[in-house]
């Protein structure tokens, strides 16, 4: 008899937990976009813009909603939107796993874009351009030599973890991926849904490009292009740190890649994605990375002397260029969700692959 009172129970149990697992699962907000965005400047509205705020008035995102462990209170929209500020360089990655942890949310068909402003590399583009990355690049777990102390025939003090000199692929085995592939369908997707967006240009940005002479991507007018991001938590700039970047990225990507944007937040957030794709909570094959350039990484040719590296009219620019670009492919997805929730998109479906490039 007690065999037969202690399966009762147990069946009980079993059918009490998943209706309350089946309850939990219907109060989650089904999410359709997720945008990561890494700062704001004051306030989320009616003031200078940072990446948060052009999210939270374009779209717009009308409800707040705090996380535990996000510092910046969340903004949602009624269609599905979901936007954040991770707050940057090693705090992203604690805001991102907050996120998919929190029981708040279903983000398992959810697609991701990260929206952040970036330093560009003037061999690839100019201040203001939005690059989608097929690559995002780790350049954390790195070795790095006083270069007054460095070999005379190093071209800089900066190689791969477990290598004896630079360009040389080393190992990161309990650091870090390295490098990230973005799914091609995807990005050429977004690329293709995009590259014909007008983004806006004006007498500052102008003057910033002009000394750019001999690097003529870097002189053009801001575009849409797909060009591949470089993240660490170190800012750096100038010449030797730029050469630095674009091989570092062709070392790892085995010269596929091309470096084009540098910024705090991606290897963090990449990391953390591949980390919890496998409990089915997200989907890493749904993951974008548009980075809009604020600078140059670099000081034009022939030129030593360290620039102001920020700008307001840069910074203004790759604020814009970032919901300009980012929220065509936001609204293509919400619109179509029909479609877009089981079916991920490629080149081939964008309403504009049958254009020219």
């Amino acid at each position: 008899m007690r065999a037969l009172w202690f399966r009762i129970v147990l069946a009980l149990a079993i059918a009490l937990g998943m209706g309350l697992a089946s309850a939990q699962a219907a109060d989650r907000l089904p999410i359709k976009v997720v945008v990561v965005t890494t700062f704001e400047i004051g306030a989320d509205t009616g003031d200078f813009a940072g990446e948060f705020q052009p999210w939270v008035e374009g779209w717009p995102l009308t409800h707040e909603i705090a996380i535990p462990g996000v510092r910046h209170v969340a903004r949602y929209s009624d269609d599905g939107v979901l936007a954040i500020v991770s707050d940057m360089r090693g705090r992203t990655r604690e805001s991102v796993a907050a996120l998919i942890l929190s029981d708040q949310f279903d983000l398992s068909k959810a697609y991701w874009i990260v929206s952040g402003i970036a330093g560009v590399d003037p061999k690839a583009a100019s201040v203001g351009s939005a690059a989608w990355a097929r690559y995002v690049v780790d350049a954390d777990p790195i070795y790095e030599v006083d270069e007054r102390d460095m070999p005379a025939d190093w071209p800089y003090g900066l190689y791969s973890n477990d290598a004896e000199r630079p360009n040389v692929k080393g190992k990161a085995e309990g650091s870090s991926a390295m490098v990230w592939t973005l799914d091609r369908g995807l990005v050429d997707w977004a690329y293709g849904l995009t590259r014909d967006v007008k983004l806006p240009d004006s007498p500052g940005l102008r003057a910033m490009r002009a000394p750019y002479a001999g690097d003529p991507e870097g002189q053009r007018p801001p575009f849409v292009l797909r060009g591949d991001a470089l993240g660490t938590v170190r800012f750096w700039h100038g010449a030797r740190r730029t050469q630095w970047a674009e091989d570092w990225v062709k070392l790892w990507t085995d010269g596929a890649g091309t470096f084009t944007m540098t910024d705090c937040e991606d290897q963090g957030i990449l990391d953390v994605l591949d980390a919890h794709a496998a409990s089915g909570k997200i989907d890493r094959r749904r993951v974008l990375v548009l980075r809009t350039g604020s600078n140059y990484s670099r000081a034009p040719l022939g030129q030593t002397s360290l620039p102001h590296v920020f700008h307001e009219d840069g910074l203004k620019a790759s604020f814009d260029s970032a919901f300009r670009v980012g929220g065509v492919v936001v609204r293509e997805l919400t619109a179509h969700w029909d479609r877009y929730a089981s079916e991920i998109p490629t080149a081939a479906s964008s309403p504009q692959s049958g254009r020219s490039r």
